[in-house]
């Protein structure tokens, strides 16, 4: 399933992160685990990974990152302020420096008014703010949807890393 771009992003993203003393958590819903399993095929993740949730439904969402579910009636599970209170709920009960949450639809169809199939949005929260971007990748295969979104997570991280601060 890893193919070698991912692990590339991985292995940086764990460098950068070992590099400046930080932690990253993740929480996951449409990649089931994939950005967990990235970062944690890299040698020496240990130091820097704290916890990874896969809230793949909306009950685990509000259970145990705290998603009200006010927000999911109000926006859909794939949305930014879902994503951003995944974001929040994960950093805040793990402890991290940084959490990365994910929410979309990988198909193969979208219910009523929910956000078309290739949908995701993803959240990035870190020690001074929180901020969250949504994505549409047509013509995907679920694999493929979910190896795009672990690429952007880790991206939007290794942005956030190399900014100074």
């Amino acid at each position: 399933m890893m193919d070698a771009q991912l692990l590339k992003e991985a292995e940086q993203t764990v460098t950068s992160l070992t590099r400046m003393g930080r932690t990253l958590t993740t929480a996951e819903s449409c990649t089931g685990g994939l950005i967990a399993a990235s970062i944690t095929e890299i040698p020496g993740a240990s130091r820097v990974f704290r916890y990874g949730w896969v809230t793949y439904c909306n009950e685990a969402k509000e259970r145990l990152l705290s998603v009200p579910m006010v927000l999911v009636e109000k926006y859909t599970v794939v949305s930014e302020p879902v994503v951003l209170s995944m974001a929040s709920g994960a950093r805040e009960r793990s402890g991290a420096d940084y959490a990365l949450a994910v929410s979309g639809n990988a198909g193969p169809t979208a219910a009523d008014g929910e956000p078309p199939v290739g949908t995701v949005c993803i959240a990035l929260a870190t020690p001074t703010g929180e901020h969250a971007e949504t994505f549409f990748f047509s013509d995907l295969s679920r694999t493929d949807f979910r190896r795009e979104v672990v690429r952007r997570a880790l991206s939007m991280l290794l942005r956030e890393l190399s900014e100074p601060s």
